[in-house]
């Protein structure tokens, strides 16, 4: 069996994200989640002191790897606007969030949001400061202040609506945003 000394916080942020991904946010208890790792309960009181401070720092680090990581490392590659924009559709379609419940678990945040006020704070400023990445390396394309703030919307509702689609096999989440960007980019309406 696994002890509370092997286990990081992190590990069970990761749990708690499955069991969240797999049956809301009422999945995420303390007990369940120690069986999923084949642990003690009590090693969940090792990282944690109950399960509202794991839902504070499931919605921390959510925000920190979901979006401020993803945009450093976008950032970091520094290249052109164009390509920066086709690495981040690439950053929000690869493997990195299997570890968390795969392609579903931003809806479960979502989900979440919906009826907690503190997710929902930090479901709006994740969205924000996604939207405004966006729509500043649109800008840096060419777009005015109004067509990047469009087009950021365009991109970032059709990540949301296609996660979902993706995830019952009706749409192919990269090549479709790919495509989306593409034509953003080179499309023939003004900007």
């Amino acid at each position: 069996m696994t002890t509370k000394n092997t286990l990081t916080s992190d590990d069970w942020i990761k749990a708690a994200f499955r069991a969240l991904t797999a049956g809301g946010v009422q999945a995420i208890r303390a007990e369940a989640i120690a069986r999923d790792l084949k642990v003690s309960k009590g090693s969940f009181y090792w990282h944690f002191k109950d399960v509202p401070d794991l839902k504070a720092k499931m919605l921390a680090h959510w925000a920190r790897e979901a979006t401020d990581a993803i945009i450093a490392e976008i950032e970091a590659s520094a290249v052109p606007a164009q390509e920066r924009l086709r690495l981040l559709v690439h950053a929000a379609t690869d493997e990195r969030s299997l570890p968390y419940g795969g392609l579903l678990t931003d809806g479960a945040v979502r989900e979440w949001a919906r009826f907690d006020a503190v997710a929902a704070m930090t479901l709006k400023s994740v969205d924000e400061r996604r939207l405004g990445y966006i729509a500043d390396l649109l800008r840096q394309c060419g777009f005015s202040a109004k067509g990047g703030r469009s087009g950021a919307s365009a991109l970032y509702g059709a990540l949301i609506g296609l996660e979902a689609l993706a995830a019952n096999g009706l749409a192919d989440l990269r090549a479709d945003l790919l495509g989306l960007l593409e034509a953003l980019l080179g499309g023939s309406t003004p900007r």
